[in-house]
């Protein structure tokens, strides 16, 4: 027997590729909750962005702060190409989307979790819910017992441990303890993807307001580390600043923005393509060709016009100015605000579902060909219990069915 302990997407893949490769042995997946795959359920605001439309297993790699190196491997045997095939054998067809997150086309999540579901029926798997593995040891004969908390024990020869991260076991007692006590290293696990909490006059009232193309970086003692600057779309919110540009940064320096507790400094450049020198030489023209216009309301770069005016006043620029009165000075402080906004971090809010773990198992012990551990033999992992994590996008859940599809073959003897 297998027993799959987490009932997500790494736990159900990993069970029903088990079952389906060799159909004469029982697979059992233990679910703490009353519901599995409920992170499916409500990923892509209820739409479940299944996969990224990455093909290329060394540049899909890229997306993931954590496990970049070590996935490339993995995602050579299952990558995105292969989880589409999978799912439209079954019936379910995704779409592409401009930015590359791949969805089911009734934009339903429902479509995906009923697909697992069956599929996990007809391959004869059986799920245990609201049962919570409390114990996972070397039997003596060999192979394990795994104890639940109801008091009733299992025997059986390969377990995957597919229990999520930090989100789906907040106090780390679950999945965590179960690898520590086989003997796994687990690099400490932070927030990965989520929000800035930030409190400044210059957001004020600028809520909903965007910029399509901007850079983010965080300031640290180390500014050479080029992940902790981060380019594209960001949001300013009722609490601070939002986006993909700040969910990028966030993944990438959640070790660095963990350190620091989560109160930092930013640095906002609104026209990520401008230089000063450039930006300087615009602004003096259109001051020559609009000098009878005040300059909080006359907009000379491609910003909305509340954050153009917001900044204007961050800059120090009286409101009743005109652009005939912007000398050199005005226009420094012009171009530094525009190009340099900094900004305090004062907390860290999650992203609506995509928040996940930066943290787990360490890779070093996991051979990635078949997630089996390198401590334990016959001890599988999958998914966000391991030091995996990437930006969001579909990234997340990729690792997940190439994690557990390679960890259900591994528990057969087969690899992919």
């Amino acid at each position: 027997m297998i027993v799959v302990i987490g009932g997500g997407p790494a736990g159900f893949f990993a069970a029903i590729t088990a079952r389906e490769n060799d159909p004469g042995r029982p697979v059992v997946l233990i679910e703490k909750s009353g519901r599995c795959l409920r992170k499916v359920a409500i990923s892509g605001g209820g739409r479940c962005n299944v996969t990224h439309a990455c093909f290329d297993p060394r540049e899909l790699a890229g997306h993931y702060p954590r496990g970049r190196r070590e996935l490339i491997g993995p995602f050579t045997r299952w990558s995105a190409g292969d989880t589409v095939a999978w799912f439209t054998e079954r019936g379910v067809r995704l779409k592409t989307e401009p930015d590359g997150r791949m969805f089911p086309v009734t934009d339903r999540s429902e479509t995906i979790v009923e697909c697992l579901l069956k599929a996990a029926r007809d391959s004869g798997v059986q799920i245990m819910t609201r049962r919570e593995v409390t114990l996972v040891a070397p039997a003596a004969a060999g192979g394990f017992t795994v104890d639940l908390r109801d008091g009733d024990r299992l025997t059986c020869r390969q377990v995957v441990l597919a229990a999520g991260g930090r989100t789906s076991d907040p106090q780390g007692t679950g999945g965590y303890r179960i690898a520590q006590s086989l003997g796994h290293d687990i690099a400490p696990p932070v927030p990965s993807l989520f929000t800035f909490k930030i409190s400044d006059p210059l957001l004020d009232g600028m809520a909903g307001v965007s910029m399509p193309d901007a850079r983010i970086r965080l300031l640290t003692d180390d500014d050479r580390d080029p992940a902790l600057e981060q380019e594209g779309p960001v949001l300013i919110t009722h609490w601070g600043l939002s986006g993909p540009a700040v969910l990028k940064l966030s993944a990438w320096g959640a070790r660095a923005l963990a350190e620091t507790r989560y109160r930092c400094e930013i640095s906002v450049c609104w026209l990520k393509d401008a230089t000063c020198a450039t930006l300087n030489d615009h602004l003096r023209q259109w001051g020559d060709t609009h000098g009878k216009q005040q300059i909080a309301v006359s907009c000379p770069v491609d910003l909305p016009r509340r954050l153009w005016t917001a900044l204007v006043r961050k800059a120090g620029v009286d409101e009743p100015a005109r652009w005939a009165e912007c000398g050199r000075d005005l226009r420094a402080a012009l171009v530094s605000t525009l190009l340099d906004t900094r900004l305090q971090v004062r907390g860290q809010t999650a992203f609506k579902e995509e928040f996940v773990t930066c943290g787990g198992v360490a890779l070093s012990q996991v051979d990635m060909r078949t997630m089996q551990s390198k401590v334990q033999p016959g001890f599988f992992l999958a998914g966000e219990i391991l030091d995996i994590d990437g930006v969001t996008g579909g990234f997340n859940f990729q690792s997940c069915w190439t994690t557990g599809r390679l960890a259900g073959l591994g528990t057969t003897g087969a690899e992919q």
